[in-house]
C-alpha cells in the first residue's frame, strides 16, 4: 500500500542533505535507489511504491506523479512539505520548519541509515549521470528498456539479481505482501 506521506518524508529528507532543493530526476533516482537498497537488505520498501521501468531509467510510479503533480489521489501531504518548481525541480516548502525528529517521524532509524547510505554513495552525482547509471546492468539489472511506454519492475527481480536464491525471494516477496496487506486491513480500522 502506498504511502505517501512515507515518500513525502523520505523525499524532504533527501532534499535537507542537499540545501532543499534538487533536480527531480535526481530526486526520483535517489528515492529508487533507497527503496531497492531496502528491498533488498530488509525485505521490504520503504515507501511501498509500484516500481516500472521508463526511458530515463527506474521510477516510483505513484511518488513520479505526485512531483509532477499528476497523483489522481492525495497529495495533501506531499504537498505540505514539498514543491514542484518549473519543469525540473523539487524543493522543501520551508526547510528551516523540518525538524528530522518531530516532521520527519515516520522514518525509522533504519530508513535514515538507508537513505544516508544511498546519498553518501550517489549523492554527489548529477542527475544525468544518476539517470545513466540506472541503465547499466552493474547496478539495476531489473531496469528494462521500455521503448516510448513503461514496463512493471518484478520485486523478485532485484532479489534475485542481488543473489537471493528463488527460495529466498519468494519468502521475502510473500512477506512483503502480507505487511502490505496488513497495512491495507488497519487502514480501514482508523
Amino acid at each position: 500500500m502506498f504511502s505517501e506521506e512515507k515518500v513525502a518524508q523520505m523525499a524532504a529528507y533527501l532534499l535537507l542533505k542537499r540545501g532543499g532543493r534538487m533536480a527531480y530526476l535526481k530526486l526520483m533516482k535517489l528515492l529508487y535507489l533507497s527503496n531497492r537498497r531496502s528491498i533488498v537488505e530488509r525485505g521490504r520498501m520503504m515507501g511501498e511504491d509500484t516500481l516500472f521501468s521508463m526511458p530515463h531509467g527506474p521510477v516510483m510510479s505513484n511518488t513520479l506523479d505526485l512531483i509532477r503533480s499528476t497523483h489522481k489521489r492525495g497529495g495533501k501531504y506531499w504537498y505540505s512539505l514539498l514543491k514542484t518548481e518549473g519543469i525540473n525541480l523539487v524543493l522543501c516548502r520551508d526547510p528551516r520548519k523540518i525538524d528530522v525528529d518531530e516532521v520527519l517521524d515516520t522514518l525509522s532509524r533504519s530508513d535514515i541509515k538507508i537513505l544516508d547510505s544511498v546519498y553518501a554513495e550517489f549523492g554527489y552525482m548529477n542527475r544525468f549521470e544518476l539517470r545513466d547509471m540506472t541503465h547499466l546492468k552493474d547496478y539495476c539489472p531489473e531496469w528494462k528498456a521500455p521503448g516510448k511506454s513503461r514496463k512493471l519492475i518484478d520485486r523478485k527481480d532485484i532479489l534475485i539479481y542481488e543473489g537471493k536464491s528463488e527460495e529466498d525471494a519468494n519468502n521475502i516477496l510473500q512477506s512483503m505482501v502480507e505487511s502490505e496487506d496488513l497495512k491495507e486491513f488497519s487502514s480501514h480500522l482508523r
